[in-house]
């Protein structure tokens, strides 16, 4: 399948960490925090987490008294509209009225609706009554992935179909505190976006060809980065060997590669996860998504597709990237783009 277009949408409300650490003193009783957890938490906003502003859907400050039914009705309400921006932004791109688009799947993690999102989107953008929908939901930060493998399904029985890719996430809709390192580590690093793409099943002429899907599950070590339910609310539960984990599966999927591509576009993770996929494949430097993380912080599924954006956005004879996403599972994905020379 081959790219029409891909574009970002975010909140308008964007902090730098220290402002969000205010935000934090300002409300220290509600956080719930001990003087060693509120220390543990101000140590990673003031320090070198590699994140310099996030963007919120919700305001921050509001957080601290919403309840599990008052985030996911956040959820409900943001979501769906952050999706619109990003894809009406995609359209415009491509110079194409969303009532072209044939099928829609969008991917998200950070609540649960039911119509799925796909429903409120298809509505808000203008798409026609019989467009194809499609939700995936519990796939985590690596779900940008296997929704674009869906999407190559779709194309390759409808190849004359134009079809949109849609991740978006309202991390701001997860919140949670507690003492636990894991959780206090999420609760610095995430953000809210979205991310669109069109695609469709031949070629205009030089376009990104997208292709080479693989995928790895690995269940034995679901328990170092997943959700939990916590009184009803989403609880990041996230290990500390999550960055060796993440790097051990990017290495062995990027030992599936079909060539040695000119940059390795990876989910931002954190710091410490990019560290050690830099140390695994030493020959790359991952400079876009380094770039991400720090513009944006971990957007979860959106990630990858920001650090591809950042990529085509920059002055490359880039002519094969390899993409690669990974999350609550243990799961990693993989796909590879590519061109031919003008």
């Amino acid at each position: 399948m081959y790219l029409q277009s891909l574009a970002s949408a975010f909140p308008d409300r964007c902090l730098t960490q220290l402002e969000v650490l205010e935000v934090l003193k300002s409300n220290r009783s509600g956080t719930g925090l001990s003087r060693r957890g509120f220390k543990m938490i101000e140590a990673v906003l003031s320090g070198a987490s590699g994140v310099e502003t996030r963007h919120y859907a919700i305001d921050p400050a509001q957080l601290f008294a919403m309840d599990a039914e008052a985030l996911n009705k956040a959820f409900e309400r943001e979501a769906p509209g952050l999706a619109a921006r990003a894809l009406e932004k995609a359209c415009r791109q491509a110079n194409i009225e969303p009532r072209a688009i044939d099928a829609l799947m969008v991917c998200t993690c950070t609540g649960y609706l039911c119509p799925g999102v796909s429903s409120h989107l298809a509505e808000r953008a203008g798409l026609r009554d019989e467009a194809f929908l499609n939700d995936l939901t519990g796939l985590g930060c690596g779900a940008a992935l296997p929704t674009l493998r869906v999407a190559e399904g779709f194309l390759s029985t409808h190849p004359d179909a134009l079809v949109a890719t849609v991740a978006v996430e309202v991390c701001s809709a997860a919140f949670y505190l507690d003492e636990d390192a894991g959780v206090l580590v999420s609760a610095c690093i995430f953000g809210d976006g979205s991310s669109a793409a069109l695609w469709r099943g031949r070629d205009a002429g030089q376009q990104w060809k997208a292709g080479h899907f693989h995928s790895l599950h690995w269940p034995e070590e679901r328990e170092k980065i997943r959700f939990v339910n916590a009184g009803g609310k989403l609880r990041n539960q996230l290990h500390r060997a999550v960055p060796k984990v993440a790097a051990d599966a990017v290495a062995n999927l990027f030992a599936q590669r079909s060539a040695d591509p000119d940059q390795i576009i990876a989910h931002t993770g954190g710091r410490d996860v990019i560290d050690e996929i830099e140390g695994r494949l030493p020959q790359y430097r991952l400079g876009e998504t380094r770039e991400v993380l720090r513009k944006y912080g971990n957007l979860s599924s959106p990630s990858v597709l920001l650090a591809l954006e950042e990529r085509l956005a920059g002055d490359y004879n880039d002519q094969h990237l390899w993409l690669t996403a990974f999350g609550a599972g243990f799961a990693a994905h993989s796909c590879e783009l590519s061109r031919e020379r003008p």
